[in-house]
């Protein structure tokens, strides 16, 4: 009976302890991967998958690393939501929406602050400024930094979304359809953007560098919440990319043309609209993000009730700030 009574008291004390009502919380156990994307419009993400610095990293606690590729912001935010990614590259406008439309992700890190988008057309459309693009048809991929850039650019022309005839595409059709003369104009993005300005000769008739919101990595925030210290060693590895990139501008190029399979002197104009110097998220993001958002709201985009000041401030999370960068 003792030796019962003394087994259902072990019992007891060892639920107590596994729930955290007793002594310290319990840690969430390190997953057995973690899967982060890879893209084109984010160049240290990209150097990063080629030279292993975070396999190696996680190596010691036995951590796999999968690499998925996003086409696009939609698709990096799409993965995120749906759990197939655990950190992911966007736009931080666009990481604004969807945080507003439900995903429940974290801006954790700046990997570029870009001028990655322009409206395009080709030579011979008469196409000048957003005003001309009333009645005409323009590809765009919806819930990117692209597709926010163009709703602001045909705003600032007091025009909306719906005087334009929008035909929905990833970035590589939208440029194929310009190409083909299946669309009027195309909003852009790199490195596809500058392919079409070096090798058809397309107009970048439109830019406003301003307008681009920051390259960011975000992460869901149940995940970041159980796993804050894979989340820096993750920011770390992306350090240790970002100081390769800056010290080794061609392991940079060299990177980006075999993953894009796009010459030289496309990936030299995509990175010289590049800027690489700030990856701690602050005001600089802030300022960039609520403003798009804010414009948005005026479009319609994002509801009239919503709070863009307190839903910024809900998506940058400093907290993972490179230490040098503090």
């Amino acid at each position: 009976m003792r030796s019962s009574r003394r087994s259902l008291l072990a019992a007891g004390l060892a639920l107590i302890s596994a729930s955290g009502l007793f002594g310290s919380v319990a840690r969430a156990e390190d997953p057995k991967e973690i899967r982060l994307d890879w893209a084109t419009y984010n160049p240290v993400g990209l150097l990063l998958k080629e030279k292993g610095f975070l396999e190696e990293a996680l190596k010691p606690k036995g951590i796999r690393v999968r690499w998925v590729q996003s086409l696009g912001s939609n698709k990096a935010l799409e993965f995120l939501n749906a759990g197939a990614i655990d950190i992911g590259s966007a736009a931080g406008a666009a990481a604004l929406v969807a945080r507003i439309n439900g995903n429940p992700i974290k801006a954790i890190y700046a990997f570029s602050r870009p001028e990655w988008t322009a409206l395009v057309t080709r030579k011979e459309t008469g196409i000048a400024k957003p005003a001309d693009l009333k009645g005409k048809r323009v590809a765009v991929t919806r819930g990117t930094d692209p597709h926010i850039f163009l709703i602001r650019a045909l705003q600032g022309a007091g025009l909306t979304e719906k005087d334009a005839k929008l035909v929905l595409l990833q970035h590589p059709d939208g440029r194929t359809a310009l190409d083909r003369g299946d669309v009027d104009a195309w909003a852009g993005l790199d490195p596809l953007m500058a392919a079409a300005e070096i090798e058809n000769g397309d107009v970048l008739f439109y830019r406003d560098p301003a307008a681009n919101t920051w390259g960011l990595l975000d992460v869901r925030e149940d995940f970041a919440n159980a796993h804050p210290d894979l989340v820096r060693t993750v920011i770390a590895a992306y350090e240790q990319a970002r100081a390769y990139a800056l010290a080794n501008p061609q392991a940079l190029s060299a990177a980006l043309v075999a993953a894009t399979k796009l010459p030289e002197p496309v990936i030299a104009r995509q990175l010289e609209r590049t800027d690489l110097s700030q990856p701690s998220i602050g005001p600089a993001q802030a300022e960039s993000i609520k403003a798009a958002g804010l414009a948005l709201q005026q479009a319609g985009v994002i509801p009239a009730a919503t709070d863009v000041t307190a839903a910024v401030d809900g998506l940058l999370d400093s907290g993972f700030n490179p230490v040098a960068a503090r």
